[in-house]
């Protein structure tokens, strides 16, 4: 094993470690403290990947924008939200069971699959993967439908905490 795939090891782990911490934390404050070190598991992937790009959209937009974002909501509706009653679904078993169910069917799906013992073509010199990806995400035939939408629901999440954070006194 080469040191990257060491590294990309650990930081796997430390991704899914910290993701699983986010819905197992009873605590909403430190669920969002932890989705933020998934994110940044995620930023260090990228930059494992050579997308030095996405890499910095990861932090910046996610780690920056999205879960501090996050935080401040749970913070300000905080008070509206005192722990009364069980804090875990009754039918936590059924999810579970799903989520294995799935991962089974994944396991036997990508069995049969090539895709995984395959590398990468290198890119040519004069290849620009940010113009590309400009490019892709204000292209009809692309991804400017899921970009619109993505904008759309972020923007309505944030009237939404707006809404419930604003007090009626």
């Amino acid at each position: 094993m080469t040191g990257e795939q060491i590294i990309f090891l650990l930081v796997a782990l430390f991704t899914l470690g910290s993701g699983f911490m986010v819905v197992t934390t009873r605590n909403l404050v430190h669920a969002a403290l932890w989705l933020v070190s998934t994110l940044f598991g995620v930023a260090v992937t990228f930059a494992l990947l050579h997308a030095s790009f996405l890499a910095v959209v990861q932090v910046v937009v996610y780690i920056g924008a999205i879960a501090i974002l996050f935080i401040f909501a749970v913070m300000l509706t905080r008070k509206d939200m005192r722990d009364q009653g069980p804090q875990m679904n009754s039918n936590w078993w059924f999810g579970a069971l799903l989520s294995v169910l799935v991962f089974v069917g994944l396991f036997f799906l990508l069995q049969g699959w090539n895709g995984l013992s395959k590398t990468a073509s290198a890119y040519p010199a004069d290849f620009d993967a940010i113009s590309e990806l400009g490019n892709a995400l204000i292209s009809p035939d692309a991804y400017v439908l899921p970009f619109e939408v993505a904008s759309v629901l972020l923007v309505a999440a944030l009237v939404g905490a707006v809404y419930v954070a604003f007090n009626r006194k």
